[in-house]
């Protein structure tokens, strides 16, 4: 009989891009695959490759009790239906009601911690609860990966875990599909890039404020920006609008796929507050071999080898990233190609998908032997 593996995520398109290495090698070695996710574009094709499917909805952002309970008490339900033989968890909500689910059931879970939200980073009295909500859901998994050693160390001191945990290069970075694209030539005009969801975390408002400053001041820069508008920030259309007829950048909205971007970049930004597992943008664009300047925050300060592939700066200091930015702009061209050859370098040698996907094999073999 088959061996069950059930993956638990809040969005189709995030397990498709960042898990498909894993599943595929899971339905090779003759795994019965579950996926439970919210219903998406990319679910079909998982479908197509053996993954059996269990629509759950997920609400990424909410804080509503009543609807938290429902999702533990779907994922029960889900437990003793499938009788799965091992659970992996993606994402905040997976991960604590999956886990506590798991436990409750007596079924292994791994968990994977890819960030642990903006709740850590705000009053210590959400920091607490938050903490005794991971300790309870984590306490009897088999394993808990983690992205970056901030994260693995705010969980130890707070007694949230205790020896089943490992770290892990994030997600990792498929090395054929993201390849090595020549950099741009000398005489195209110098050109940044920003991808991510827009909204205050992810640190859209120095992104906005630096283009201004360093258009007004090097002319020949372009500011790319990709992504959605949360929902619940709908004041940043009306900005976005304004610094794009102003010159200041140039807004191409949500691109599902964002390789041409990429490779017509020189350096990519990435100004977020806190809460990343470990960037995939950022690892995706150093293997594209660009440069990287980024928050100095857990999970984008470990892709960057500072003045080699990239530069960091404080998080929510715009003086900061103006100043990294200048820095990279005076550069000689030759010295600009170098650390973008540097940046593939890095990914191949730290960040290679295939050392995620057989952690995960590792596992779940002891499991299921």
């Amino acid at each position: 009989m088959k061996k069950k593996v059930l993956l638990l995520g809040n969005h189709g398109f995030v397990i498709y891009n960042f898990r498909k290495e894993l599943i595929q090698e899971l339905l090779k070695d003759g795994y019965e695959v579950y996926i439970s996710l919210p219903m998406d574009e990319k679910v079909a094709t998982m479908v197509t490759w053996g993954c059996k499917f269990i629509e759950t909805k997920v609400d990424r952002r909410g804080t509503n009790p009543i609807s938290d309970l429902k999702l533990l008490l779907h994922y029960v339900h889900i437990l003793r239906k499938v009788k799965p033989d091992v659970v992996l968890t993606y994402t905040i909500k997976p991960n604590l009601y999956g886990g506590l689910a798991t436990r409750l059931l007596g079924i292994p879970c791994i968990n994977n911690i890819t960030g642990l939200g903006s709740g850590f980073s705000h009053n210590s009295v959400l920091k607490k609860f938050l903490s005794l909500l991971y300790k309870v859901s984590l306490k009897k998994s088999y394993c808990v990966f983690f992205q970056n050693t901030q994260d693995r160390n705010t969980l130890l001191e707070s007694k949230s875990i205790t020896s089943n945990h490992e770290l892990i290069p994030g997600s990792g970075v498929n090395l054929m599909d993201f390849e090595y694209k020549q950099f741009p030539p000398e005489v195209t005009a110098l050109t940044f890039i920003f991808i991510g969801r827009i909204m205050r975390d992810k640190g859209i408002d120095q992104y906005l404020e630096a283009a201004k400053i360093i258009t007004q001041k090097y002319p020949n820069t372009i500011f790319n920006l990709i992504g959605f508008i949360e929902k619940t920030q709908p004041y940043y259309n009306e900005m976005i609008n304004q610094y794009a007829e102003e010159g200041y950048i140039k807004y191409l909205g949500y691109q599902s796929d964002v390789k041409p971007f990429l490779e017509e970049s020189h350096c990519i930004i990435q100004a977020s507050h806190g809460g990343e597992g470990l960037s995939n943008v950022l690892l995706e664009t150093a293997a594209t071999g660009r440069v990287l300047i980024a928050s100095d925050i857990p999970g984008c300060r470990e892709t960057i080898s500072e003045g080699n592939n990239g530069y960091t700066f404080q998080a929510k200091n715009t003086n900061s990233l103006v100043n990294k930015i200048e820095k990279f702009i005076h550069l000689s061209y030759l010295d600009k190609l170098q650390m973008g050859i540097n940046s593939r370098t890095k990914v191949e040698r730290e960040f290679d998908r295939n050392i995620v996907v057989q952690a995960y094999m590792s596992k779940v073999k002891e499991i299921c032997s």
